[in-house]
């Protein structure tokens, strides 16, 4: 049986640049933070910043990289872009502005060199950096200190456009529709494996093929809090498997989760199952009423304390955008929470996940946008499509 949605729009293939509108929109939010800090130029490692300046699609790979100038933002708006060919790049970055792959430092050297106004530059940022890149960087822009740069692209990117904010929805819609097809495999005898590889065609139906995790279904532990198996684990009556929808649509992160309850539990199983995902309901009711503009972060990992449930492995709060997003809400860093504040515009998904031994986890990612008004959500559907209601 074929997973196509016929009645959801296939995006096209061709490679474009992002939407003009958007691209200046962003950069000159960057321009401006640059603008503050006496930044004269801006040296872009990680990929998801040069996605954000520059608008252009390019290579995803998995894992970590080596730190590479992927892309450079003068203070005067020109840009300079690593790019082996200019399809799908806009009319704003000349040709002669893309420079290719190299694996020898001294190319990009000669290439950071060469940038108008390099020798006269008085103060250079990066977001990212290795030691060999320092010294790159000091020898390309010998009058030059450099600086931090992530702490300026963040304060650009921390809340989102409108059309930002419409492009999430749609990466939220697209992984919604794959999880939907993934659920409806859900039964005793089949893998992991199996359910991951439904959603990901489901997700390649609709156009896209790039996932923002490789492990989209688990069965949760009923012996610890966190697990994963590292085999390819056949699903059971009565276990209660997690789901993590996630997807890249043009740039953008997508990002729903959900947990099910597999076939015909025991009576037994079902009350104690349905009095977790209870406990996991209220604690993401309580952590929506704790998105207030103005609050600190910190007030989310409170939530958890007030309602006596451990803190989950997962962020309480997690940016949603081109990657690295704010805020990044965890227990592990509290005093980074504590410092940081919920603004209008921020998107992020809020976590709750609640364990308990001999049952497993209820988990649960809801994707918001916080506004001057309060919470929205930006998924169809704010809880389990299912629940244990046998």
């Amino acid at each position: 049986m074929s997973l196509i949605d016929h009645t959801t729009p296939v995006p096209s293939t061709e490679i474009v640049p992002d939407d003009a509108a958007l691209r200046v929109a962003r950069r000159q939010r960057v321009l401006d933070e640059m603008e503050r800090a006496d930044v004269d130029i801006l040296v872009i490692g990680r990929e998801a910043n040069a996605r954000y300046v520059a608008g252009v699609r390019r290579l995803w790979t998995a894992g970590s990289r080596a730190f590479g100038p992927g892309c450079v933002l003068m203070r005067d708006g020109g840009i300079h872009l690593l790019s082996t060919w200019d399809e799908g790049v806009p009319d704003d970055i000349p040709r002669e502005h893309l420079y290719g792959i190299s694996f020898n430092s001294q190319t990009f050297l000669r290439v950071l060199s060469e940038l108008d106004g390099a020798t006269a530059a008085r103060t250079v940022a990066t977001d990212a950096l290795t030691r060999s890149g320092a010294g790159m960087l000091a020898t390309a822009f010998p009058n030059a200190t450099v600086v931090d740069g992530e702490q300026l692209l963040r304060r650009a990117r921390s809340t989102k456009l409108p059309a930002e904010i419409d492009a999430i929805r749609d990466s939220i819609g697209i992984a919604e529709r794959a999880l939907a097809v993934a659920l409806d495999t859900l039964a005793p005898g089949v893998t992991e494996r199996q359910l991951t590889g439904v959603f990901m065609e489901a997700m390649a139906n609709q156009g896209v093929t790039t996932p923002a995790t490789q492990d989209v279904a688990w069965i949760t532990s009923r012996h610890q809090p966190w697990e994963r198996s590292s085999r390819d684990t056949p699903v059971a009556d009565g276990d209660l498997v997690a789901f993590d929808a996630a997807v890249i649509s043009d740039g953008y992160f997508g990002e729903l989760s959900r947990t099910l309850v597999v076939g015909e539990p025991s009576a037994q199983e079902t009350s104690r199952a349905r009095a977790l995902f209870g406990r996991r309901d209220q604690l993401l009711e309580r952590l929506l009423l704790a998105c207030v503009p103005g609050a600190p972060a910190s007030d989310l990992l409170d939530v958890y304390a007030a309602a006596g449930v451990a803190a989950p492995p997962m962020p309480v709060a997690r940016g949603l955008g081109h990657g690295f997003d704010l805020p990044l809400v965890t227990h592990a860093l509290p005093d980074t929470a504590a410092a940081e504040r919920l603004e209008p515009g921020m998107v992020f998904g809020l976590s709750a996940f609640v364990w308990e031994a001999g049952v497993g986890a209820a988990y649960a990612q809801q994707p918001v946008v916080l506004t001057d008004d309060g919470i929205q959500p930006l998924a169809t559907h704010t809880l389990d499509p299912i629940q244990p209601e046998r």
